[in-house]
């Protein structure tokens, strides 16, 4: 395995913590408004408090990564996507303001408008990021000197779109099972009858989104038809999606958790791999697409950062783990609470 593969694995390893961990706080937010009280909404803030900033390290580590391993994939989709990245950021911004904000009056108009912020930021980021991931499995015409030659509007066609319902149904499901980690009581019933409609739409939605590839985005399905056997990946998320009933119904809540971090892990590793060795895949000519090979950084600048991830990357999953291991447990409201 050379320098390129393992920058090309490492990247995805590190977009793939970020969906999982960002990816119920955003759960969490699409849900925050369907909370009967005030106290609730609370609990749904406070489930993340201590953990939605770390979440975002690494979604700045991931982008570091791309940048410092392959700069000419960067440069294309932070240029081609500006708008939308724009538009995301403004996302997430409020999202983090409202969750500071939001307790700082007791007044309930003021407490219910960044209650929507919180919402509109969280369901807007989702589907941007799935909208994104969309494009990038669909492709995007390129030029012969790698620019993205399409518009905003461009980006929002069918098939993004498609992806980018499934993405915000996936995400909202991943954080209801997380809020049914971290609440107790009626609230957590209630949250607990919810996650069959949250699984339905999200099985419905799938099965469409993979009918829609195997249609219209035949280059996915070139390395499946080589290798038969990684048929499995589709077949092992269906059944870890499955299985989410079962294992709220046993109150085995970390386990559901699992399952639907292993299929947020699954459908990012099934567009890797049938995008690989294709970095950004232009659509509809191919020549053009950006490759592991033909964007990567020199050898040695590979080598070098491959040697500080080595360094980094743990220090990152220290802290991770450090946290959550801190605040684990049931939310539970205090004086020092949002």
């Amino acid at each position: 395995m050379d320098l390129n593969t393992i920058w090309f694995i490492l990247i995805i390893a590190l977009l793939t913590g970020y969906a999982i961990l960002d990816g119920f706080d955003f759960g969490v937010g699409i849900l925050h408004l369907f909370h009967k009280t005030d106290e609730e909404r609370r609990i749904s803030i406070n489930s993340i408090g201590p953990l939605w900033d770390g979440n975002e390290v690494w979604l700045v580590v991931g982008g570091g990564a791309l940048f410092a391993a392959f700069p000419e994939v960067y440069a294309t989709v932070f240029s081609g996507f500006y708008n939308a990245f724009i538009l995301l950021l403004m996302m997430l911004i409020f999202r983090g303001v409202a969750i500071e904000f939001r307790s700082k009056r007791e007044s309930p108009k003021w407490r219910k408008g960044w209650d929507i912020f919180f919402s509109a930021g969280s369901l807007g980021a989702a589907l941007l990021f799935g909208i994104a991931f969309g494009n990038l499995a669909r492709g995007v015409p390129l030029d012969e000197k790698k620019n993205i030659i399409s518009g905003f509007i461009d980006l929002l066609n069918p098939y993004s779109i498609l992806v980018g319902l499934t993405a915000v149904s996936l995400l909202t499901l991943h954080g209801a099972i997380f809020l049914i980690m971290k609440t107790q009581g009626e609230m957590r019933e209630r949250i607990s009858r919810q996650i069959k409609k949250l699984i339905f739409v999200f099985i419905s939605l799938y099965v469409i989104t993979t009918i829609a590839t195997f249609i219209y985005q035949p280059h996915l399905l070139e390395v499946f038809k080589n290798n038969i056997w990684l048929g499995i990946i589709p077949i092992a998320t269906l059944l870890l999606v499955l299985n989410l009933p079962r294992e709220i119904h046993f109150k085995r809540e970390f386990k559901a958790f699992l399952s639907s971090s292993g299929t947020i892990a699954l459908l990012i590793s099934l567009v890797a791999i049938g995008l690989f060795p294709d970095l950004v895949y232009s659509n509809p000519n191919p020549q053009n697409s950006l490759n592991i090979y033909n964007s990567a950084s020199s050898k040695g600048t590979l080598s070098i950062m491959l040697i500080i991830a080595c360094i980094g990357a743990p220090l990152v999953m220290s802290y991770t783990i450090a946290v959550y291991w801190i605040f684990r447990g049931k939310t539970k409201l205090d004086k020092n609470s949002y």
